[in-house]
């Protein structure tokens, strides 16, 4: 426990945090079955969980050795590094993938090599690149559940308006600003009523503008690369819109903007005519405009970098074992099952999420309700991926981007020089991480 409750603030706190945490979530006795009971704990809720939760009652239902109880659990990132703390955390647990290497840095869950040799599971059973969401150091810590690639949607009815052909979405950057500029509208007194695309809708993806341009936020070596020519003209690009349009102006209509999963999104209410959004758009609009006509792309790379076409950022959800589970080897045959082609093609298909597995059967794709899903499960396997830099202290980082953006965003500042800016505040954390890496 020292080593989590010296970072958490002190052992004191943790200690008062891990005996609440008990108080609350403590679990109740196993039923007298004869089964092994493992807990398992997942973030989600609503149709998300029950879609989970098909899968859980599908394996207990096929076999009477093992019995997951699934609990949806909020904050289960920190729940989950409490309770490993206090020693008496659940059997399985869904967590997010960047969570992967601080907690394996924090011993909090356990590597699964010894059960994927022991079954066969290797990286030839998933795509590349979220086999490698999960690796820290050499090892392997976590497995996907439902992944996430992204792309370009847009609105065809509003492409149409504009004269532009709704069956043909920009291909370039420099096609997307044009086309931005045709489907960008103000009223008689001049207030921005629509946009045609805009960086910052929803600006999940600040930190990875750079990608698109061919930069990158780390070498080899682990060092910040934030000033390159890449970045700089990736951000350059983006303060483009700020300049032309107005940083005032802009938001002041981002006001506007509605939550963003209700029918008030700026995508699904035409205030915004193209974004950039993941694999899960689909499912909110057919829950929040079904009637929206819309479409989905690869994002436009730039003219003179073709070698860039196809270019995404991914992610995925993950399960992990913590380390003190008391139940690991039912955890893990649960967990095999989920990975099986059946039990990932049931999860996924109830997220409308596309498969992390290398193999997908066609019946998956034929009753899919997202009509681009191939699309964005090719983007993963065969395009240009990306993803936040794998070290424990990327939340630090993503502040220092996320402050630094604002410079150039909002102040005004070059791009270049909030870049460096962003450089000399993360190195030192950069260089700190990995030198206690190296220590132990």
């Amino acid at each position: 426990m020292g080593e989590l409750a010296r970072r958490s603030g002190g052992p004191l706190l943790a200690l008062v945090a891990v005996v609440a945490f008990w108080l609350l979530f403590r679990p109740e006795p196993a039923p007298a079955d004869g089964k092994v009971h493992i807990r398992y704990w997942e973030k989600w809720t609503g149709a998300e969980e029950n879609g989970m939760r098909k899968v859980v009652e599908a394996f207990n239902a096929r076999q009477d050795r093992i019995h997951v109880d699934y609990l949806a659990i909020s904050q289960v990132d920190q729940k989950l590094l409490l309770s490993t703390a206090g020693g008496d955390p659940p059997d399985v647990a869904g967590i997010w993938d960047y969570n992967v290497v601080v907690y394996a840095d924090y011993n909090a869950i356990q590597p699964l090599d010894r059960y994927l040799e022991r079954d066969g599971l290797g990286a030839d059973h998933y795509l590349k690149a979220y086999w490698e969401l999960c690796r820290h150091q050499g090892r392997t810590y976590a497995l996907p559940t439902t992944p996430v690639s992204v792309a370009l949607h847009w609105n065809r009815k509003l492409f149409r308006e504009a004269g532009l052909d709704p069956d043909r979405p920009p291909r370039t950057i420099e096609e997307l600003d044009a086309m931005s500029e045709r489907l960008t509208k103000r009223d008689a007194a001049g207030k921005i009523v629509r946009m045609g695309f805009l960086p910052t809708e929803p600006g999940w993806w600040n930190w990875g503008w750079g990608y698109f341009f061919g930069g990158r936020l780390q070498d080899e070596t682990g060092r910040a690369t934030m000033v390159t020519s890449e970045n700089v003209r990736a951000f350059d690009w983006v303060k483009a819109y700020a300049d032309r349009y107005g940083n005032r102006d802009i938001q002041v209509f981002q006001s506007g903007f509605g939550n963003f999963a209700s029918p008030q999104n700026a995508f699904m209410s035409g205030q915004v005519a193209m974004v950039l959004q993941g694999v899960w758009m689909a499912n909110y609009i057919h829950n929040s405009n079904p009637s929206l006509d819309w479409d989905a792309a690869p994002f436009p790379y730039p003219a003179d970098r073709p070698d860039l076409v196809n270019s995404t950022p991914v992610g995925s959800d993950v399960v992990v074992i913590p380390t003190g589970a008391k139940h690991p080897n039912e955890a893990w045959e649960f967990i095999r099952f989920l990975q099986s082609q059946e039990g990932m093609e049931m999860l996924c298909d109830s997220h409308w999420k596309h498969s992390p597995l290398s193999r997908v059967s066609e019946n998956f794709y034929r009753r899919h309700r997202n009509k681009r899903i191939r699309l964005f499960y090719d983007l993963a396997r065969y395009g240009n991926t990306f993803t936040t830099p794998r070290v424990g202290v990327w939340r630090e980082w993503q502040d220092e981007i996320k402050t630094g953006f604002e410079q150039f965003w909002i102040n005004g500042k070059k791009p270049a020089e909030a870049l460096a800016y962003i450089d000399q505040r993360i190195q030192p954390k950069l260089a700190r991480y990995h030198a206690n890496l190296n220590r132990n």
